[in-house]
Parts: structure tokens; C-alpha cells; sequence
């Protein structure tokens, strides 16, 4: 038997519930929308608060401009604005539907940041698309660090190279945080760690594991260098080693660099680096995804 479908809330019964849960009313911005037809300045009606940092949300170009600028990042879904909150960060506005508002209600009472809520058909113009993982939060985007400060205890360490697809970036730290990477280094061309698609599929890694860029790069490797690291780049060349033999003997402090999706580690990255370290594979295969690479290296350098 099929269970009927519960009564969307209304707005009256949103306040009072939010009271109970120690949200203040004045917090709350509702928008429908007839809300989102915009002002004579083209922005939202009613943009208390910054409802203005969801707009475009898909224009990956926009926002990966954008959102740096503007010092702010995107967590998507109850679970990363979750871990997001845990490693610190601060929310500036939170973005919801009524019948996803209240599975956030503690962390969402323990801030004084707005709160928009918008009917379904609303969040989905605003956004440009379905928001069927519970809720945004528009977040203030942390300071990046030195890289002296970031890697001076750290003994493994990962560089990305260039690599300007979010879901590779996401899936390297991912496996960086899994097995036990200390901090990641991105390069000045590398795709923003913080974009919403990457924080996604890092599962939230990306706050976990310690990073900063690195800039200049390749110049960056004799930094590195400096700084008491071995720099051994993933790549095939023709006196490359296998990644079991590194590993066998890796030096104390490692920094492992990972190139782009197509072309692989620029040859002047490759000439800096200190070694070239390769994955052995068979049946015809002569590379791997970047981030099945990573995942391979970082498990393979756990125990070193």
C-alpha cells in the first residue's frame, strides 16, 4: 500500500518549526519564481544575503572565475556543507528547499548566516539545475597558505599538474586523502580544487587534506627540491623506474607530480624532476586515467 505524500510546509508553518529549532525568523528569505524575474539592476528580488552566488551554477567557465574572485565556494549536498563546516569553514548563505531545511537545522541554528529557501521549480532557474542532494551553501573560500608553511612536516606529498578536469582533480584527492598523503600542490593552470564538481567527487577530501598552489611552475620543483624533497615525476621515459621499485627504497620526503589527462607531465617538469617513475601495465594498455594513476602511486608510497 502506498503511503500518501506528506503536505509540502508553508511558509507560517517553516517559521515556526525554524523557532523551535533556535532559527530566527529574520534569517529565513523565501523566494518563488516571480522572485528570480530580477530588479532593474538584473539581479534576484529580495537577494538578502547573497542569493546572487548561486545564480549560473552549471557556467563552469563563470564560476571558476568567479568564485575565486569573489573569495566563495559552492558545497553541494547536506553531507559535504557537513564536512565543509567540520575542517572550519564558514557558511556566508545556505540555499534550500522547505522539505530539505530542517535535516541541516543544527548546524544551520549554530550560524547566523541567511537562509533562502525556494519552491523546487525556483532553486532549479536560479541554479540551472535539480537540486536533489538537499541543500547548498555558499561558503567563504579559506586563504591558501605558503607553501613552506603547508609541506613542513609533510613526508609524501602530490603535485597536479595542468590537470583542468574537476573530476580528476577531485578523484586525486580523493585517493590522496585515502592513503595517507600529507598535502596536495596545485599548479597556477590546474583546475580550482574548491569548484563544486570536485569538492563532489573528492567526497569532501578536498577539505581534508592540506593544500596550496604552487607558482611559478616548473620552477616550483627546484622550491621543492629546497625544502628536503625527492620530486619524482609519473611518466614514461626511457629510464622511468616502476612504482614497486621506488617504493622499495623512496626517499624519507617524496613530492610525486601527476600530469595532465592527454599529454601526460611537460618535458621541462620532467627534465627538473630528480627521478621518472612509471606504473608497469599489460595487455596493450600503455597509460591510465590520472586519477586511476594516483590512486595506484599514493597506495603503493603508503607504507614507504
Amino acid at each position: 500500500m502506498n503511503t500518501p505524500a506528506k503536505a509540502p510546509l508553508i511558509r507560517e508553518q517553516i517559521i515556526a518549526r525554524a523557532a523551535e529549532l533556535g532559527i530566527a525568523g529574520e534569517r529565513l528569505h523565501f523566494f518563488d519564481e516571480d522572485t528570480l524575474a530580477g530588479g532593474s539592476d538584473g539581479r534576484p528580488r529580495g537577494d538578502a544575503g547573497g542569493l546572487a552566488d548561486y545564480t549560473d551554477l552549471t557556467d563552469v567557465a563563470l564560476r571558476s572565475v568567479r568564485e575565486p574572485a569573489e573569495g566563495l565556494f559552492i558545497a553541494e549536498s547536506s553531507k559535504i556543507i557537513r564536512r565543509a563546516h567540520a575542517a572550519g569553514m564558514t557558511a556566508r548563505s545556505f540555499l534550500t528547499s522547505p522539505k530539505w531545511l530542517f535535516d541541516l537545522a543544527d548546524l544551520i541554528a549554530a550560524s547566523d548566516a541567511p537562509i533562502h529557501i525556494g519552491t523546487d521549480a525556483a532553486v532549479e532557474s536560479l541554479t540551472g539545475f535539480h537540486l536533489h542532494r538537499g541543500a547548498l551553501a555558499a561558503m567563504h573560500r579559506p586563504s591558501l597558505p605558503l607553501v613552506t608553511d603547508l609541506v613542513a612536516e609533510a613526508r609524501r606529498v602530490v603535485v597536479i599538474e595542468d590537470v583542468v578536469d574537476h573530476t580528476n582533480v577531485g578523484a586525486i584527492f580523493r585517493s590522496a586523502a585515502a592513503f595517507g598523503v600529507d598535502a596536495v600542490l596545485v599548479t597556477p593552470r590546474c583546475a580550482d580544487p574548491l569548484y563544486r564538481r570536485a569538492i563532489r567527487v573528492s567526497m569532501g577530501t578536498v577539505f581534508q587534506v592540506p593544500w596550496t598552489r604552487i607558482d611559478p611552475w616548473p620552477g616550483g620543483v627546484e622550491t621543492l627540491r629546497k625544502l628536503g624533497f625527492h620530486v619524482a615525476a609519473l611518466a614514461l621515459d626511457e629510464d622511468s623506474v616502476s612504482i614497486q621499485e621506488f617504493a622499495a627504497a623512496a626517499p624519507e620526503r617524496t613530492a610525486v607530480v601527476f600530469g595532465t589527462e592527454g599529454d601526460g607531465l611537460a618535458r621541462g617538469t620532467i627534465a627538473a624532476s630528480d627521478s621518472t617513475v612509471m606504473i608497469p601495465m599489460s595487455g596493450g594498455v600503455d597509460s591510465l586515467n590520472v586519477a586511476a594513476a594516483s590512486a595506484v602511486t599514493c597506495f603503493a608510497l603508503q607504507g614507504a
